[in-house]
C-alpha cells in the first residue's frame, strides 16, 4: 500500500504539471508539424525542379506544362511565384489560429485546419453551424490533414486576394513581414496579421 501511495504521489504531480492548454498544443504539434513538413517538402521539390527547368530553358517539358496548367500561370515568372512555398512557421500559425490548436469541429470531422470554405456541392464538405444572413456556409472535408495543408497552400498560391503576398515571398522569407499581406484571409483584416505575429513569437514558431 505504501508503495502505491508513493507511486501515486510521483504520478499525480506529473499530470498536474500538464495544463489543458499545454496538452492541447502538444497534441497539435504532434499531428500538424509532421504533416506541414511533408507538404512543404513536396512543394519545395516542385518549385526547385520547375526553376531548374525554366533556368535551363527546358520549358517545353511535360513537368513545366503540367504545372503551368494547374496553377493557371500566365508566364514562367508567375508560375514560380505561385509554386514557391511560404515559410512553415506561417502555415503552422494559421493552422493554430484557424483550428483552435486543432480542437475545432471542422478539424475533427473534416480534417479542415484552415477553415477553407466550399462552394461546390459535389465535393466532400461539412455544413457550418452558423450562417451569413440566410446563406448556408460549408467548409471542405479532406481525407487527411496533408490534403488540407496542400489545399491551403494552393489557395494562397492562386487566389487574387494574395497577389501581394506572393510577390513579397519572392523577396523575403521573414514571416513577420509576410503575414502583413494576409489581411484578406480573415474578416479581422489588418488585426489578423498582428495576431499571427503574436502566435509565431510567443510559441517560437520561427524555429520551423
Amino acid at each position: 500500500m505504501l508503495k502505491l501511495v508513493l507511486l501515486l504521489g510521483l504520478v499525480f504531480p506529473l499530470f498536474a504539471s500538464q495544463t489543458p492548454a499545454k496538452l492541447k498544443k502538444q497534441n497539435f504539434y504532434k499531428r500538424v508539424v509532421p504533416a506541414v513538413n511533408k507538404v512543404y517538402a513536396e512543394l519545395d521539390y516542385r518549385y526547385k525542379t520547375l526553376k531548374t527547368n525554366i533556368d535551363n530553358n527546358n520549358t517545353k517539358s511535360s513537368f513545366v506544362k503540367k504545372y503551368m496548367k494547374k496553377y493557371s500561370a500566365k508566364d514562367y515568372k508567375e508560375l514560380l511565384r505561385k509554386v514557391k512555398p511560404h515559410p512553415k512557421s506561417i502555415a503552422i500559425a494559421q493552422a493554430a489560429v484557424e483550428s483552435g490548436w486543432g480542437t475545432s469541429r471542422f478539424t475533427k470531422v473534416a480534417n479542415n485546419l484552415f477553415g477553407v470554405w466550399s462552394f461546390n456541392k459535389n465535393e466532400p464538405r461539412v455544413r457550418a453551424l452558423q450562417t451569413r444572413g440566410e446563406k448556408k456556409i460549408f467548409v471542405k472535408k479532406y481525407a487527411t490533414l496533408e490534403d488540407s495543408i496542400r489545399d491551403y497552400y494552393f489557395v494562397l498560391a492562386t487566389s487574387r486576394s494574395f497577389g501581394e503576398f506572393r510577390k513579397l515571398k519572392m523577396k523575403t522569407n521573414d514571416p513577420y513581414e509576410l503575414v502583413k499581406k494576409l489581411d484578406m484571409y480573415s474578416e479581422k483584416r489588418a488585426e489578423y496579421g498582428k495576431e499571427l505575429i503574436r502566435v509565431i513569437k510567443f510559441n517560437k514558431l520561427y524555429n520551423y
